[in-house]
């Protein structure tokens, strides 16, 4: 079954007086349960193209579908709703809220949705102790160490159950040890929780245990 469709799909941006085709005429099937990564050197796309996929940018022409469902037939507030209840997304910045405690950052998307505080903090710390940081939960993301900040934006993707994780070079700011622990987390939670997950890198070692791997360059997609 076919998670993920992306259709002809185009980007282009102006920078200045020039026009930057991000994309071109890239199409992609991400198939349901599957662990692809997008490998590609730094400005082939990879990031235009998972936001595409997440719905935080529209294509110039082409379409994404998820689960059979144009992303560009959806309104704003549809999007936006669409993306909370289904998508999970891990950057490589971790982009946690630095005035929030641990526990509040993970439980804040279930909140938001919920409205209900008591199972948005159950939720939150269930998902913490899970994935070894029991005893940070009251800390804010300035005392943590970057594999400690990825491990709570990890929990903070999954905190909705979503059926995709999106991952913008979930690695990438990481020393080596934090690296490997961070995608072994990776791989058992997909196995636990069986979500389709997209992973865009430039870490070969990841393009090497995922279910497939495709290569980005320079906007045209090559399988790898």
């Amino acid at each position: 079954m076919v998670k993920i469709k992306v259709e002809n799909v185009s980007k282009t941006y102006r920078w200045g007086e020039e026009d930057i085709h991000v994309l071109k005429n890239v199409s992609l099937d991400i198939h349901d349960k599957e662990f692809t990564a997008i490998v590609g050197e730094s400005g082939s796309g990879k990031t235009t193209l998972l936001n595409l996929m997440g719905g935080l940018d529209m294509p110039d022409s082409g379409m994404i579908s998820i689960d059979e469902k144009s992303l560009s037939s959806f309104t704003h507030p549809e999007i936006a709703a669409f993306r909370g209840s289904n998508l999970g997304f891990i950057f490589q910045l971790y982009n946690l809220l630095q005035d929030f405690t641990v526990i509040e950052n993970v439980m804040l998307p279930h909140y938001i949705l919920s409205k209900n505080k008591k199972e948005s903090l159950n939720k939150a710390k269930e998902l913490l102790v899970k994935l070894g940081l029991s005893n940070r939960l009251d800390y804010y993301p300035s005392r943590l160490s970057g594999g400690e900040q990825q491990r709570v934006a990890i929990a903070r993707a999954l905190i909705n159950q979503p059926e995709i994780i999106l991952g913008d070079e979930p690695t990438g700011n990481l020393d080596k040890d934090n690296r490997e622990r961070v995608l072994e987390i990776l791989l058992n939670l997909k196995q636990e929780y069986g979500f389709t997950m997209v992973i865009v890198t430039h870490d070969l070692k990841i393009a090497e245990i995922a279910d497939r791997s495709v290569r980005l360059n320079y906007g045209t997609l090559e399988n790898s």
